[in-house]
């Protein structure tokens, strides 16, 4: 798919970026990946991995700046737009901030996509922008829409854009993993609320469900990958099972459990084994065979959510992708 092309990734220098350049690299041997990211300490740290490899290119550049990404993408043939300002607490006490990046940067790149004659996007969403309660979740929504409506946009271009959903990243920067990892030996693990659930998908899963979406889109698809769910104190008991829980009640913005598909969604979800698709709801492509494929529609009012989702990691599961994944659970 990507043999022969140029792909480009922005926020590729974070916990996805990092999984999906040598899994694509290895898989499709594509003529570059451009990184395209503002961090330059973090590009430089990146670099050293992919010493040697002509492949592997580096712009500094903001989705902010406009001007800089008609620059990036030339000659670009596929994107991944991966950048985001994504914690929550960080978005409810910066709101300006995090619509600038993730809205306003969203239409920046849809419009230099497009002129810039890129055949295929991919964006990144998350769980918090279906039924959002925090303004991450809403700023992510509003770049889902962005999205779906930029093949509208795009007339008789050639670019299609598309969107992936998915949950907690296990043992990425910042999760609940490496967080509970680095303080267990204090004895004492912080639990928001005791029934809290997560969904779990590792980042190689993720990076295949980006691979899935550009073989299979036609445009403006949201695609959700069937992965299961954990509840938070059992979570903490495997990672530190020593450890003692102290209840602290739920943080600003954050949810109780995860959702990926609401009921609203159910009228244009198609399921299929291993994923959902949300078809888009306008220009009639709710109902394109061409999108619906061999999907079977989902029940009226079905939801997607950590809490009622019928598969649940084990404990042992867990243990044993822990067991596997020790040497870099937090370092990307």
């Amino acid at each position: 798919m990507f043999s022969n092309s140029t792909v480009l990734i922005t926020g590729g220098t974070g916990s996805f970026g990092n999984t999906f350049v040598p899994m694509t690299l290895d898989k499709y041997n594509p003529k570059k990946i451009i990184i395209y990211s503002r961090d330059e300490m973090k590009q430089w740290e990146m670099a050293k991995k992919f010493e040697g490899d002509s492949r592997v290119r580096f712009f500094i550049g903001d989705v902010r700046d406009k001007e800089r990404l008609y620059r990036a993408l030339d000659g670009v043939d596929y994107v991944v737009h991966a950048a985001a300002t994504k914690i929550v607490p960080t978005a409810e006490y910066n709101p300006f901030e995090c619509v600038k990046t993730n809205i306003n940067g969203a239409m920046n790149l849809i419009d230099a996509c497009i002129d810039k004659g890129v055949k295929g996007v991919v964006a990144l969403s998350t769980d918090k922008a279906s039924s959002p309660v925090n303004l991450y979740g809403a700023t992510k929504l509003v770049s889902d829409k962005l999205f779906v409506a930029g093949n509208s946009y795009s007339g008789s271009h050639v670019t299609r854009f598309s969107v992936v959903r998915y949950g907690n990243v296990m043992g990425s920067r910042g999760s609940v993993i490496p967080f509970f990892m680095s303080i267990k030996d204090k004895g004492v693990l912080p639990i928001t609320d005791e029934r809290m659930t997560r969904f779990m998908i590792s980042l190689e899963d993720g990076v295949e469900l980006v691979w899935h979406a550009f073989r299979d889109m036609e445009g403006g698809e949201i695609y959700v990958k069937k992965i299961p769910s954990m509840k938070v104190i059992d979570l903490a008991r495997v990672v530190a099972p020593e450890a003692e829980q102290e209840i602290i009640g739920i943080r600003p913005g954050e949810k109780l459990h995860e959702e990926m598909i609401s009921a609203e969604d159910a009228t244009y979800t198609y399921e299929y084994p291993d994923h959902f698709k949300i078809l888009p709801t306008i220009n009639s492509w709710g109902s394109d065979q061409k999108r619906i494929k061999d999907g079977v529609k989902v029940k009226e009012g079905f939801i997607y959510a950590s809490d009622s989702n019928s598969e649940w990691m084990s404990d042992g599961d867990l243990q044993g992708w822990i067991e596997v994944n020790k040497e870099k659970i937090g370092s990307i």
